[in-house]
């Protein structure tokens, strides 16, 4: 698959996920105030248009493809031959969870913001969950590419988790100077950070991520795989969106049940 067709579906598969947002959005508004609804409904204006203007520049220089059906949440079982990245919880855990996540996704933020705690306290730390962070940085989002730097250089540091917790739940803020300002409220020795940061060091990392993604038919983001923990990589079904917590841990029972 080549990368303009990789970057043309997933935004495809972004843009139904801002329609469902916007429809969430209008079904929760009695419970949110007015301000957190207009900043929200501010988000998911941005994103169309950030959407629509590199679907027409793609256009121009492409034919164009027939239009496709919304993809299910749940998606048919697939493989990833190799786990490697930053990991949370036990190596030895019967599960393990790879997110493909691009951490200037609006939507990747609403799952951080979410989901993504009560996931570690009662799978995570709870030693049945593997978390693996993989990234997957759309073209269309600015600091996408910048802000997957960042993480791997705040790892360097022994910050990682840090870092991109703070970067993702704060999608709505990145700029260089956030990015910047999170270093130095993590206590990271900051020059060496923006050294790294500003490097191509982790670039060819980054691309591999990106190439597995796409061999798994990651087409948006967030999307997460699950699977049997093994010494050769993961096989399970695609989770697509921001996927409310009860929906993810009704998943991850079931298929704990069947690897014990």
């Amino acid at each position: 698959m080549s990368r303009n067709r990789a970057v043309a579906t997933a935004l495809v598969v972004c843009t139904l996920w801002t329609l469902v947002g916007a429809q969430t959005l209008d079904a929760n508004r009695d419970s949110q105030s007015s301000t957190a609804a207009e900043r929200l409904n501010e988000q998911v204006l941005a994103e169309l248009r950030s959407i629509r203007l590199l679907l027409e520049r793609l256009a121009a220089g492409q034919p164009t493809a027939p239009a496709k059906s919304a993809p299910s949440r749940l998606e048919p079982s697939v493989r990833v031959s190799s786990v490697t990245g930053f990991t949370l919880g036990r190596a030895d855990a019967p599960l393990t969870m790879v997110e493909f996540s691009d951490l200037q996704c609006p939507f990747c933020r609403q799952y951080a913001l979410s989901t993504f705690d009560a996931l570690k306290r009662e799978w995570i730390d709870t030693g049945k969950l593997q978390y693996v962070s993989r990234d997957f940085p759309l073209d269309f989002h600015a600091q996408a590419m910048a802000a997957a730097r960042a993480t791997r250089c705040a790892g360097e540091q022994g910050k990682f988790w840090e870092m991109r917790l703070d970067l993702v739940r704060n999608a709505d803020k990145l700029s260089a100077e956030y990015i910047s300002s999170a270093a130095a409220a993590l206590n990271l020795n900051v020059a060496t950070f923006l050294a790294c940061e500003g490097s191509p060091k982790y670039d060819a990392a980054i691309r591999t991520d990106l190439q597995d993604a796409m061999k798994a038919g990651v087409s948006g983001t967030p999307t997460f795989l699950i699977g049997k923990t093994t010494n050769g990589g993961v096989e399970g079904p695609l989770l697509v969106g921001a996927v409310p917590y009860n929906q993810l841990d009704a998943k991850l029972k079931e298929l704990i049940s069947s690897v014990q």
